[in-house]
């Protein structure tokens, strides 16, 4: 199998996993993980990364991060190769601690930072390691929702401005978005990655692909790119429900920008304008209608219906 891209550039968003070799347990104590958490620290404070969302699993762990200083390589080797010689120290062993490389996916960060912190947050719920994420002690969940204050190197100002001004609204509507997963059938963001590398709508894994990818890397994953061109646009997504909906302007206008913002690959700025909305409001409406779905069975069971007569899917 072919090792899977690795692209980096200043300011890239990456979705970060990296598992234990052969599925062993890479954190085995408290003080593992604390050490773990100090090594994101000094990456922060050393070279300069953003730590936005992690969540330190028992075999692996999820990291949402930003790299200003286009290092991301320089980074990783930090915290997995300064974590790897604390653990075998620690534990009396030698080798090889992660399974392979680390794997990075680069993220559109306007589109998908905040599903993927959710799905981050709610991984310990779904591995039945929690009952619900804010009694899990090792993500970054409690930050989000005002359980604690967090520290200084995460950063969690960029997420939660999607969720409201005030510090309070933001807490509240992070939490009614995580939880809202509870309900209803939940797809995982990363059933959208495309050539299991970029994370994001059509112009955006063009222009990656256009300006870091080379031309025989591209050709390599060509399939998966033109099936990511081929989605229905968002004139032809608005017809649609339009016609499967009726009357319903209200509910029109809603389930359109859900589904073009979930579905089309086309980005907030073109989706925004179709609708004559701002950017934030596309991911707001989105993020709202969801909420609807899962307090309203009718409406999600209307949704799922559409969604399959439109034949709507994600690459």
């Amino acid at each position: 199998m072919a090792r899977p891209l690795r692209i980096e550039y200043p300011g890239a968003f990456y979705h970060i996993t990296s598992r234990g070799n052969e599925q062993k347990d890479v954190f085995r104590t408290i003080a593992d993980r604390e050490k773990f958490l100090s090594y994101m620290e000094t990456a922060s404070e050393r070279y300069g990364a953003v730590i936005h969302v992690y969540c330190l699993m028992s075999n692996h762990y999820h990291l949402l991060l930003e790299t200003p200083l286009d290092n991301l390589s320089q980074i990783m080797r930090h915290i997995n190769g300064a974590y790897t010689t604390y653990f075998n120290a620690a534990h009396h062993r030698s080798g090889h601690l992660f399974q392979g490389r680390y794997k990075a996916l680069v993220v559109e960060a306007d589109v998908y930072a905040a599903e993927l912190s959710r799905y981050i947050h709610v991984n310990p719920v779904r591995a039945g390691m929690a009952e619900e994420p804010g009694r899990y002690a090792w993500s970054s969940y409690r930050f989000y929702v005002g359980q604690a204050k967090a520290p200084a190197w995460l950063n969690t100002g960029f997420i939660l401005g999607y969720f409201g001004r005030k510090v309070s609204d933001a807490h509240k509507g992070y939490r009614e978005f995580v939880h809202a997963i509870n309900d209803f059938a939940y797809e995982s963001p990363l059933s959208k990655v495309v050539a299991s590398t970029i994370l994001g709508g059509v112009d955006f894994v063009k222009k990656i692909a256009q300006k870091y990818l080379t031309d025989k890397q591209v050709s390599r994953d060509l399939p998966a790119l033109r099936a990511l061109s081929e989605r229905p646009t968002i004139e032809g997504i608005t017809k649609d429900v339009r016609t499967k909906v009726g009357g319903d302007e209200r509910l029109v206008k809603s389930s359109s920008i859900y589904f073009c913002h979930q579905y089309s690959g086309r980005s907030l700025k073109e989706i925004g304008a179709y609708f004559g909305i701002s950017e934030s409001a596309v991911t707001q409406a989105s993020r709202r209608f969801t909420l609807s779905m899962a307090k309203d069975r009718k409406l999600r069971k209307k949704v799922e219906k559409i969604k399959d007569q439109l034949k709507l899917s994600n690459v």
